[in-house]
């Protein structure tokens, strides 16, 4: 199996929390979101884990200072493409696959991830992305296709057509991309969208416009992508986990 290496997005300022924390320190049953992601990389069997910080990282340093994890600093919220593009130069010389996690989606199974690293590998893709269905798919990016069903792009929701929509099989947000593909592909995105940021979906259309193949791993249970903005989504990921055990 291949070097793997996990970037963990970890840079939110969390607002919407009600609280001066960043966001992925928050805590679920007395536990930081974060660790629960630190946690899943580690499971999914990852050679390192860089943690990418930056409203109050020093905090979050703390918090995780006992979790064998790296850390790269974003300066900047520039999108989910520039956090990526701050690993570059830590990542130097370095190969394999690099996992993608966010540092506020504590639900994941480890399972799941270990079904999209095989699969990733099984299927010589030279990136996968996790994707799940809703019915009601509002504020995710969808997951374009050909008519063979290879990935062409995601759109994101402010960016999508009416018709791209109404397509129910979304971005979790979750990738394994090989290395050296990623960090070539970010040099090629722009922040000309509807948000002006750097997005890391991006780079999953300039693959498949190479003909580099592109797969998705589609996991059943949506809940288990569910990112945490409110205090009301940390209830609701409280009771989903403790319904679990």
């Amino acid at each position: 199996m291949k070097n793997l290496i996990t970037l963990i997005l970890a840079a939110g300022l969390g607002k919407r929390m009600k609280s001066d924390l960043p966001k992925v320190i928050n805590k679920m049953n007395g536990k930081e979101l974060v660790k629960y992601v630190i946690a899943q990389a580690k499971e999914t069997g990852s050679n390192e884990i860089w943690l990418i910080i930056g409203h109050k990282g020093e905090m979050v340093k703390e918090a995780t200072k006992d979790m064998d994890v790296n850390y790269v600093v974003q300066n900047e919220q520039l999108g989910t493409g520039h956090a990526v593009m701050q690993a570059e130069k830590v990542l130097e010389g370095k190969t394999g696959d690099v996992l993608i996690l966010c540092g506020d989606v504590p639900l994941l199974k480890p399972e799941t991830l270990i079904s999209l690293r095989n699969y990733h590998v099984t299927s010589d893709s030279v990136a996968t992305v996790l994707t799940t269905e809703f019915e009601d798919p509002f504020g995710y990016g969808r997951i374009i296709k050909d008519r063979s069903g290879n990935l062409l792009r995601i759109v994101e929701q402010k960016d999508a057509g009416e018709e791209e929509k109404r397509i129910k099989e979304i971005n979790s947000g979750v990738y394994i991309i090989d290395k050296n593909e990623l960090f070539n592909s970010l040099k090629h995105i722009s922040s000309d969208n509807a948000s002006k940021e750097y997005y890391l979906t991006d780079v999953i259309g300039i693959l498949s416009g190479q003909k580099k193949k592109v797969g998705t791993y589609l996991v059943k249970d949506n809940t288990e992508i569910q990112g945490i903005n409110t205090l009301e989504q940390l209830a609701q990921a409280e009771s989903i986990m403790n319904a679990r055990n």
